[in-house]
């Protein structure tokens, strides 16, 4: 057996844990990038209190996943700022900005020379500036991977930028942050927060210490998605989520995902729509053919047990199989309102051109087995 385990420098975990952040830049200069997303109301509030400390902080926003063009402005305006660290406080878009800043910053050339599919996949060859990750959400895991998705306009794609110098030197998750959610929100990036933990539990990239982490998040998803949708000033169960999120973005990081990233990537290139909840829309139906892929062309995979023990992590049943933890999705499904592709402007002349461009997708190549285009296809037609 032989793994490697990618972590950020540390993890600081627990409700208010945000008055902590001064003390722990200290040593890093007193000059961060603040990057947030479309509220800047949390960003502007923590520049304010670092400011008693001495901070001289700047703000950097991205208006959604980050483009090729806002990071190459966000280098500009590090550079000009004098910036010494970079802190990303948001959703996983802010994060992934800040990482992305962070490394471009530091290395020479442009952002296409480093992205996979789209660009040259050039290794970065220098540490980027330190990046402190305080996620929002509960659901992308951005604080903890080595990635940072980045939205390609003239290629139509999302596309990762994606290396070890991404990890974060800290990741501060305070689950008080993300009491403010709404429920549409909630509920889009806690699906995303499921389909990280079970991903990564049946790739074929799995590992011992991945293993555990979504054995741990998936039944915390199980118990508190729909309780936090419901209440979202339930504090277990938003730190049941934040901690899922957590553990599922350890996972990924280190054992990768699967088809239903495979598919975002590409929609989410296509159309303006929300990441977590393409994932919750393509979930059951990636569970259901990858179900039958499995069971035509490879019965005897590992995958295949690892699919009955998602069906009893979600079920709470030691009897459960992986039939069982299908049907939890699909009524989950139901009980959270998950629309079809149309909702998000999918219509079905689109379907060869994401089945296609799915195909090509870096996280494609961690499903359990090999899906077809016809497969690729079915999906899309039955997530309608």
């Amino acid at each position: 057996m032989k793994f490697e385990l990618n972590t950020p420098g540390k993890i600081i975990f627990g409700a208010g844990s945000l008055v902590r952040l001064g003390e722990l830049l200290s040593h890093w200069g007193k000059r961060p990038l603040i990057v947030h997303g479309r509220n800047p109301d949390r960003a502007k509030l923590v520049q304010g209190e670092l400011a008693k400390s001495g901070f001289e902080a700047h703000l950097f926003s991205v208006r959604g996943e980050p483009t090729v063009t806002e990071i190459a402005e966000g280098r500009k305006q590090a550079k000009a700022a004098g910036s010494t660290l970079l802190i990303g406080i948001g959703g996983g878009s802010a994060i992934d900005a800040a990482k992305g800043i962070s490394v471009l910053a530091t290395n020479d050339g442009d952002l296409f020379d480093y992205l996979e599919v789209v660009g040259r996949g050039k290794s970065l060859s220098q540490p980027g500036l330190p990046c402190i990750a305080v996620p929002t959400t509960a659901g992308t895991g951005a604080e903890v991977t080595r990635n940072a998705v980045i939205a390609s306009p003239e290629h139509r794609m999302k596309v990762s930028l994606r290396s070890a110098f991404l990890l974060p030197r800290i990741a501060l998750v305070d689950p008080e942050l993300t009491y403010s959610l709404s429920p549409q929100v909630t509920t889009a990036t806690g699906l995303d927060a499921l389909t990280q933990l079970i991903e990564p539990f049946v790739s074929n990239r799995a590992n011992p210490a991945t293993d555990g982490a979504c054995r741990e998040g998936i039944p915390r998803v199980a118990r508190s998605l729909q309780r936090v949708v419901e209440d979202g000033l339930d504090s277990a169960a938003r730190e049941d989520m934040a901690l899922a999120s957590l553990f599922g973005g350890l996972a990924l990081a280190n054992a990768g995902l699967g088809g239903v990233h495979g598919f975002a990537s590409a929609i989410g290139g296509m159309f303006d729509a929300p990441h977590g909840l393409i994932c919750g829309i393509l979930l059951p139906f990636v569970v259901a053919a990858n179900l039958e892929a499995l069971k035509l062309r490879a019965s005897s995979s590992p995958a295949s047990v690892r699919y009955d023990e998602v069906g009893r992590l979600l079920t709470g049943s030691n009897k459960a199989v992986a039939a069982d933890g299908l049907a939890w999705l699909k009524d989950l499904r139901q009980i959270l309102n998950v629309p079809g592709l149309s909702s998000l402007g999918v219509e079905k002349k689109h379907i060869p051109e994401i089945a296609a461009k799915s195909a090509k997708a870096s996280s494609m190549k961690a499903n359990p087995i090999d899906l077809t285009v016809s497969e690729l296809e079915g999906i899309l037609e039955a997530a309608f």
